[in-house]
Parts: structure tokens; sequence; C-alpha cells
């Protein structure tokens, strides 16, 4: 499957973007998806993630209450909804696929099978 991410930009902080992730050559809801960002001079790290049904997810905390991940298996594309947006969550976003089937969502990166390309998120001060 090939994934596609879009929607980034500048934001000030306090705003809003969504975050979106299309999926080509296969069936979206065969996966469990996840979102992660990536800031320079910084690790890959964990951001949310869905299930292929949509009936679980899971938030990094310092997402929580703030972002909310969602899916359209129909579409064949996840979203990622960004609110009050903090300097801090300027990164590059990648969503991520991952056979569904596992009793947890993964939050490791290494768990993860397929990549989009990243999309960038910038939040002004």
């Amino acid at each position: 499957v090939q994934l596609q991410a879009s929607g980034g930009g500048l934001a000030q902080a306090g705003g809003s973007l969504r975050l979106s992730c299309a999926a080509s050559g296969g069936t979206l809801s065969r996966y469990d998806m996840g979102w992660f960002r990536q800031a320079p001079g910084k690790e890959r790290e964990f951001v949310a993630a869905i299930s292929w049904s949509g009936g679980r997810m899971l938030y990094a905390d310092s997402v929580k209450g703030r972002d909310t991940i969602s899916r359209d298996n129909a579409k064949n594309t996840i979203y990622l909804q960004m609110n009050s947006l903090k300097p801090e969550d300027t990164a590059i976003y990648y969503c991520a696929a991952r056979a569904a089937g596992g009793i947890t969502l993964a939050t490791m990166a290494s768990r993860y099978d397929y990549w989009g390309q990243g999309t960038q998120v910038t939040v002004s001060s």
C-alpha cells in the first residue's frame, strides 16, 4: 500500500490544521494506522494511532485532548485534526500502516510496515 500525507503548512500558535493520509494500492480497512512526527534533531515520535475499524484510538500524552485521529475507510483516508497548536508541534508528520489484528495499537515506529512521505507542519508563536 502507498501512503500520501497532505495538509501540512504554517499555522499560528492556538490555531488548527487537519492532516490527511490517502492510501492507494491496497484496502485501508486491512490496516491499523498511525501518525508520527519528527522534529529537527530529534527522533521520530508517536502521535496517534487508530485501529482498522476506527473503534480504538490511542494518543501520545503530548497531543491528548488537542488532536483527533479518524478514518474513512470508504475513502481510503485517515485524518489527524490538530487543535490548539503549539510551537513544539512543529515537525514533519508521517502516516504509517501496519497489518490489522494486533491486540493493542502500536506506538513504536518499527512496528509499522508502510510509510508516507511526510508533510511539514510549522507552528509560529
